[in-house]
């Protein structure tokens, strides 16, 4: 069973993302605050869920939470600011449009910027912890790991059917053989993250 919270007596909100290691489409991030105390047993890490598990499970967060929200990066801003900053932006974004602010923030991973809710950016900004693995340790986190990840598949599979050679229904914008040998064979498409490594051989893609 994951945690309900880190902070004691904190409105606390979860935060993940989504398609960070991607080489095509936007970030996504997600935030969820739940109820204090709250439990559910089916929650868990995005990635040892089904894909119908998933979408199940997001109906009821969407449901059960007192606020969630997601935010989003596009591959330009990405390669502007690269990945890292932009997994941060697209977090910092979906706290943004939470209808409830948060006292207290916990993200999954390791790094994360101070974040200031738009209403209060004069004052301290609010507290957060970063959790390796989170997504396996705290509701709220898993929650959004949830949603960032149904929401950007989402996302994909509407952009997969302008750009079908190169697999997204199956591979998400992730760097698999069959999408790296689409890339060799057709070039680059606007949606693609041109300051990434395209094929594999350490040579960014400005050429294409």
């Amino acid at each position: 069973m994951l945690a309900s919270h880190y902070y004691e007596g904190k409105i606390e909100a979860g935060c993940d993302e989504a398609g960070r290691g991607c080489l095509a489409g936007s970030v996504y991030a997600a935030a969820v605050i739940f109820p204090e105390d709250y439990q559910n047993e089916e929650l868990n890490d995005s990635k040892q869920l089904t894909d119908k598990r998933r979408k199940q499970l997001r109906e009821i967060i969407e449901r059960d939470a007192v606020a969630w929200a997601v935010g989003i990066v596009t591959p330009q801003e990405i390669d502007k600011i690269n990945i890292l900053n932009a997994s941060i932006l697209a977090m910092h974004r979906a706290l943004d449009q939470l209808k409830v602010r948060p006292e207290a923030i916990i993200v999954d991973g390791n790094r994360f910027k101070p974040y200031h809710s738009p209403l209060t950016t004069h004052q301290s900004p609010i507290p957060h912890t970063t959790i390796v693995k989170g997504d396996g340790k705290y509701l709220s986190i898993a929650a959004a790991s949830i949603l960032a990840k149904t929401y950007r598949d989402d996302y994909m599979d509407a952009l997969a059917k302008e750009y079908p050679q190169y697999d997204w229904l199956s591979n998400k914008g992730y760097p698999t053989k069959k999408h790296r040998e689409a890339i060799r064979q057709f070039g680059i498409t606007p949606y693609h993250r041109k300051t990434f490594n395209m094929l594999g051989d350490g040579q960014l893609s400005f050429d294409f």
